[in-house]
Order: C-alpha cells, then sequence, then structure tokens
C-alpha cells in the first residue's frame, strides 16, 4: 500500500481575475475550489492511474468535514486523525496577470494527536511506501519527518520526502527511495543560482552521498532530470501546450513517478510517466486527468 502524509490539509479556494490591483476591491472572473496539500495530490494523481493508496493526516472542524467529504466521494481511502481544536486551512489561489498565494498557517496539533500518526507507521513494512509531502504545521515537532522515518527503518518500506530546506536534508540520512527538489528548491538549498546542468547534477550528486537513492529535478519549461540509485541520469522534455496553472504539477510528478516505478521497476519509464503526469496538471484546470495523462504519454520520448 501507498501511504501519502498531509499534515496540513486544506481547501484551496482558487479565484481567477483579469488583473489583481493592490488596496482595491477585485472582482472574481470565475472561481472553484479544490481540496488542497501536497499529499493529497499525490493521492489524487495516484486515484486516477488506478493505484490505489491511503492518505494520513490531520482533519479539524467544519472544513476538515468538508475535506474528509469531497475525498471519499472520489474513492480515495483515508485514515484521519480528528483535532479537537481548530478548523483546517482554507488557501486563497489568486490566477491573474501573475500567481499569487495565500496560504493559512492550519490547526493546532497537541502531543497526544502527533503520536497517533507515528503509530500509524508500525503497521507498514515490506512492500509499503510512504509518501511526505510539503510544510509541517508550526505545532508539530520540527523533527517530524526525521522522527518517522526513524521509525520505518530497516522495515522495508519505500520512502518519499517531498520537501525543501533543512527539513529535507535532515531527512536524507535515513537513504530515502526518492527526493523531488525543483530547481529553485536545490538553489535555495545550496545557496547557489544554478544555471545549467553541470551545476545541478553537481548539487544533485551531494544530495545522493548525503543518502538520497534518487534524486528528481523538476525543472519547469525545461522537463526534468532524474539522477537514479543506478548510476544513470536520466533527462525528459516537456510538451508544447499552453499552462494553465502550475500548483500540483510537482505533486502530480511525483505520483506518476511512483506509479511507473511501482509497475515496472524501470526509471526511465517512470521518468516518462511522471513527467506526463506533471504536463497534464499545468495544462489543466486542476490536477491531471488520466485521459490527459495517457495522451501526453503517448507524445513522449
Amino acid at each position: 500500500m501507498i501511504y501519502t502524509v498531509t499534515m496540513n490539509p486544506s481547501i484551496d479556494y482558487i479565484v481567477h481575475l483579469d488583473a489583481f490591483v493592490n488596496g482595491m476591491t477585485n472582482r472574481t472572473t470565475g472561481e472553484r475550489y479544490e481540496i488542497g496539500g501536497k499529499g493529497v495530490n499525490v493521492s489524487r494523481v495516484l486515484a486516477e492511474l488506478e493505484l490505489p493508496s491511503t492518505m494520513l493526516g490531520f482533519t479539524a472542524g467544519f472544513t476538515g468535514d468538508a475535506i474528509e467529504t469531497q475525498l471519499r466521494g472520489q474513492g480515495i481511502q483515508a485514515d484521519w486523525i480528528r483535532l479537537r481544536e481548530g478548523v483546517s486551512r482554507i488557501n486563497v489561489k489568486i490566477k491573474a496577470d501573475r500567481e499569487s498565494e495565500i496560504n493559512a498557517q492550519g490547526p493546532p496539533v497537541s502531543e497526544q494527536e502527533w503520536e497517533r500518526l507515528m503509530a500509524k507507521t508500525d503497521a507498514m513494512g515490506e512492500g509499503d511506501t510512504l509518501v511526505l509531502a510539503g510544510s509541517i504545521p508550526p505545532t508539530v515537532p520540527p523533527d517530524a519527518y526525521e522522527r518517522m522515518l526513524a521509525r520505518l527503518e530497516g522495515k522495508g518500506v519505500l520512502t518519499v520526502v517531498d520537501a525543501t530546506g533543512e527539513l529535507l536534508r535532515r531527512c536524507l540520512r535515513y537513504r530515502p527511495f526518492l527526493i523531488k527538489p525543483n530547481r529553485q528548491e536545490l538553489s535555495e538549498l545550496f545557496g547557489l543560482s544554478l544555471t545549467d546542468e553541470r551545476q545541478i547534477a553537481s548539487c544533485a550528486g551531494e544530495l545522493s552521498g548525503l543518502g538520497a537513492r534518487n534524486v528528481l529535478v523538476s525543472l519547469g519549461s525545461d522537463g526534468a532530470i532524474l539522477f537514479a540509485e543506478d548510476g544513470l541520469c536520466y533527462r525528459s522534455g516537456v510538451l508544447k501546450e499552453p499552462v494553465i496553472g502550475t500548483v500540483g504539477a510537482g505533486d502530480s510528478m511525483v505520483a506518476g513517478f511512483l506509479a511507473g516505478f511501482i509497475r515496472t521497476g524501470d526509471y526511465a519509464y517512470a521518468l516518462r510517466l511522471g513527467t506526463a503526469c506533471g504536463n497534464a496538471t499545468a495544462f489543466s484546470e486542476g490536477l491531471a486527468k488520466k485521459d490527459k495523462i495517457w495522451e501526453l504519454f503517448s507524445q513522449m520520448e
């Protein structure tokens, strides 16, 4: 079973405007709602690829009820922990001349509630996959991901860490199967401006040396590069279609890569499917759907 952890899921309120003017009343030209959170996005795209997963994390209040109800209606399995206080987040995504986001802080998590989430890893073992995705709430221990990985050490669980900065770096000693920084995140992690593939390769090599088994670097309009544990480097480009939105594209890439690797054990196939999923989200309103994924997959080399 694949387990995805989203400690701070949200309702994303996505608004379209011709232009956003600070300090003025802005009228939308359209709006919609999506259930958000990086782990949630991974599970939703896995469902499009007909690969089951179980979502783990915290929900709270009336917004938590809405999150659970909508995802249940999509047929995605979940094992949420209900928090005693607060409400799950509502995030605002503004699509105007530029994309902007307002992300809420989220509800408080007590020590006892956090321990309940930790305990859910005890049932995981050989053949399972755990995806740790996104930032962690301020009331969760700052070493939350490390503690979860340490609990799984030696149990044969494939682990994926899609996080940034020191949160990612501290996880590397537990040898995650996959990490997926984008170019900007890689630049920030090393304090460099990465402009060419040799620099990217050098940084990815350092992350491999620190423990990452596979480093998947997404490059936006330049495609993606996989530095794999088989010692090879795999490269994928992108297809040329109008980009509608980038929210969730990286999460979609993680889902596609996982699905491709779990089914075939082939890194080239996994990268191709991951890139198709990331592109399908970028070219769509909302997350990738299976028809668009396979249409793009068939066009890629």
